[in-house]
């Protein structure tokens, strides 16, 4: 090999790692390990609430499974890129951000009860946020360490939408923060 095509090698090698290694950061760690391995529907226990915000127990059901495609099909393009790909939309553009009636907020990919107005405030950071979940047992938090921090990604259980993130900054009683996107949610005004 010459010192023309070495250069060009290294070149080449090196833009190709770079991107690579980028691509990688950019992901959060669990969707890059769940990428990695095709999921496979398993039982969970979540709490049912009618439209209402009524308890209606707790209920074992398997998770949702779908293809790439079928998502793609039954979602906005915002939405895919959110729940699917944990994309975060623009600040203050969301639908829910600064909504103040009375309601659930639910999963958009599989309607799962997750939020509820009386936990909703305004974080000033244009997102809505919440300081507790409807129950628990409905969402999922893990690490993410993409963009080299820390953080708690937020999914939902049932579905395995990405549905934001949990900071310990928000108000009392919790002290924390479920800084959600609006494009994951889907919100049911009570009656």
């Amino acid at each position: 090999m010459n010192s023309h095509q070495s250069r060009r090698f290294f070149v080449i090698t090196g833009a190709t790692a770079t991107a690579a290694w980028a691509l990688h950061r950019t992901l959060p760690t669990w969707q890059v390990e769940a990428s990695a391995k095709p999921a496979i529907p398993h039982d969970v226990v979540i709490v049912e609430y009618s439209d209402q915000g009524q308890n209606e127990g707790k209920k074992t059901v398997q998770t949702i499974v779908k293809t790439d495609a079928e998502w793609k099909q039954m979602l906005s393009k915002e939405s895919y890129d959110v729940t699917r790909h944990a994309g975060t939309e623009t600040p203050y553009t969301g639908k829910y951000w600064d909504l103040h009636d009375k309601g659930l907020f639910r999963c958009i990919c599989c309607g799962t009860a997750l939020f509820t107005s009386e936990t909703k405030y305004d974080s000033h950071t244009g997102w809505p946020s919440f300081w507790q979940p409807l129950a628990k047992e409905n969402v999922r938090e893990t690490l993410d360490t993409s963009f080299g921090e820390e953080r708690t990604a937020v999914s939902c259980q049932l579905c395995d939408a990405h549905l934001g993130h949990l900071f310990d900054d928000g108000p009392q009683p919790t002290g924390l923060r479920y800084c959600m996107n609006s494009a994951s949610l889907r919100f049911v005004k009570f009656a």
